[in-house]
């Protein structure tokens, strides 16, 4: 009985550390992937536009007037010609911005690694959205990539056909900026890369060219370690 006795107590406190050890590579495992979890940045909260700071070629036009939130999208007029920026400057990050043309597709763009000091052309890789170019990079105020290859223009031709879709349709824009590197997709698809870029870093504009456009879901995520 003494010897049965022993047996059970040992095989107790097997099963106990076992138990023990269990938890505690489980705590840790959770733990890692915690750890590991990106927490998006959102840019727009869906309510107002504290987040950014806005510019207008004509000085004399009040920005709410062209800058505004309808419906939890933002809404821009197109007229006059700007930008709203973000206040903060971001590198090395994945950029998700949906965007649709409420009637009529015409142009505008999203701008990365904006640089001080604001003007109606600042110094930035735009990533076009002018109806059937999107995708496409527009080298503003001195920034260069290696794909530039012909310096008598600032735009880089996008790689593929068109994804766009018909206005009032919305479509999907991420951009993906490391270090010196810049890709661009549109609706899923790889539509241009841009290596060597002569800025990485700087602020996130949505851009005021012609007529109306919306956007919704703009955030990133860090791509930092």
């Amino acid at each position: 009985m003494k010897t049965r006795s022993i047996q059970l107590t040992a095989l107790v406190m097997i099963l106990l550390l076992a138990i023990t050890s269990t938890a505690s590579a489980q705590k840790k495992t959770r733990k890692g992937k915690k750890e590991c979890q990106t927490e998006n940045i959102r840019l727009f909260n869906g309510k107002d536009l504290e987040n950014w700071v806005f510019y207008l070629k004509d000085k004399s036009v009040d920005p709410s007037s062209v800058f505004s939130v309808q419906n939890g999208v933002i809404h821009i007029s197109g007229n006059p010609f700007g930008y709203m920026r973000t206040k903060e400057s971001y590198s090395d990050y994945s950029l998700h911005v949906e965007w649709r043309w409420p009637s009529e597709a015409t142009n505008s763009g999203v701008f990365v690694h904006g640089q001080k000091p604001d003007s109606i052309w600042l110094r930035c890789v735009e990533c076009q959205l002018m109806a059937g170019n999107a995708g496409d990079f527009v080298c503003m105020n001195g920034a260069d990539m290696n794909e530039r290859s012909d310096k008598s223009t600032p735009i880089v031709r996008k790689m593929a056909a068109s994804a766009e879709k018909a206005a009032g349709e919305w479509n999907t824009m991420e951009v993906i900026c490391s270090g010196n590197t810049i890709e661009v997709h549109v609706n899923g698809v790889l539509m241009n890369k841009g290596t060597n870029v002569t800025v990485s870093q700087g602020s996130i504009c949505l851009q005021s060219e012609g007529k109306d456009i919306e956007f919704r879901n703009v955030y990133l995520s860090s791509l930092k370690k």
